[in-house]
């Protein structure tokens, strides 16, 4: 099998887990040189993953060069990373099948993963890889269910057959738009129900932010041309639930510490920070109503208050619902 994993942060960390732990040979790329080989020789990603262990079939390196022998490459970079890092490395990376697993919006260019890496690599095979995920989960082995999604029906097929693993399901789908919005748009409400929680609002305001919230889903997935039934899957609705539920989810547990009036970790990624300012700008574009979208981004700028916030989404026009 020839696939290297490139991003060793938690996620990349625990797909190469996943992965190796059958017996295969898996690469691990890291950017860090340290890193590297503090995890080649502890068998250990003590930062990211400091719980589990490596398994032997899981090699790790630094040298990005050497990644050019590998066929299928798994990026687990972060969204806002990743054109740099795909024009930086078009070498190795030029002509190669690529799977996209990270999520959210290029804030620069309002482009999802798999559309920033056709713009860079535009000879490359790519898919997206999504759904409701912690690496914790991946990594010791526990069941975990993603959509891979790739317009090319053969490459879609193949690739899931190569990284479905004995803990790692994956449902295969032609509709990358919509397996892209869901991944990134449920970062921006899982910040707002996490600032719910943080701000003692209840329960009952959680669940309403995740069904607006998910409507507001469903709006831009229309307008973009994206498949309704993509946004109810797991790409969607299943990593909506997961993320807005959990504080195992970093843009959650970002939500909560802005509802509480506290400072979250900067050394933490949180995608739905930039992906919320990535999303209103587009959803002004497609002149899409997405006031929860609105509010979270106008709350990350300090542009309102919380109370200011909950004012306006409590003083929005009285509708039938439909979406």
């Amino acid at each position: 099998m020839s696939i290297a994993v490139l991003g060793a942060g938690a996620f990349g960390t625990a797909l190469a887990i996943s992965l190796a732990r059958d017996g295969t040979d898996i690469t691990l790329w890291a950017r860090s040189e340290a890193n590297a080989k503090q995890m080649q020789l502890e068998r250990i990603n003590a930062v990211r993953l400091p719980n589990t262990t490596l398994p032997h079939t899981l090699s790790v390196t630094s040298n990005i060069d050497s990644i050019g022998v590998f066929q299928t490459l798994l990026l687990a970079v972060p969204m806002q990373q990743l054109a740099i890092f795909a024009q930086k490395n078009a070498h190795v990376l030029a002509s190669k099948t690529l799977v996209a697993c990270c999520k959210g919006i290029d804030q620069n260019t309002g482009l999802g993963p798999v559309q920033t890496l056709k713009a860079a690599l535009p000879d490359a095979q790519i898919a997206i890889l999504t759904g409701p995920s912690f690496a914790h989960d991946i990594a010791i082995g526990l069941p975990t269910a993603l959509t891979l999604a790739c317009e090319d029906a053969q490459v879609g097929t193949h690739l899931q057959q190569t990284l479905s693993t004995s803990n790692l399901r994956l449902y295969r789908s032609s509709d990358v738009k919509g397996a892209e919005l869901g991944g990134a748009l449920k970062n921006i409400v899982a910040i707002a129900c996490g600032t719910a929680i943080g701000a003692g609002l209840g329960e009952s305001a959680r669940a309403a932010l995740i069904t607006r919230g998910f409507a507001e889903m469903q709006r831009m997935a229309q307008a973009i041309g994206a498949r309704s039934e993509t946004l109810a899957g797991l790409s969607g609705f299943g990593d909506l639930a997961l993320t807005c539920a959990s504080e195992g989810s970093r843009n959650f547990r970002y939500g909560l510490a802005l509802g509480r009036g506290e400072e979250f970790d900067p050394t933490v990624t949180v995608e739905g920070v930039a992906t919320a300012k990535a999303a209103l700008a587009r959803a002004k574009t497609l002149n899409i109503d997405m006031p929860i979208t609105a509010a979270v981004s106008a709350l990350i700028d300090t542009k309102i208050t919380l109370n200011e916030a909950m004012d306006s989404l409590l003083a929005r026009p009285l509708k039938e619902e439909t979406c």
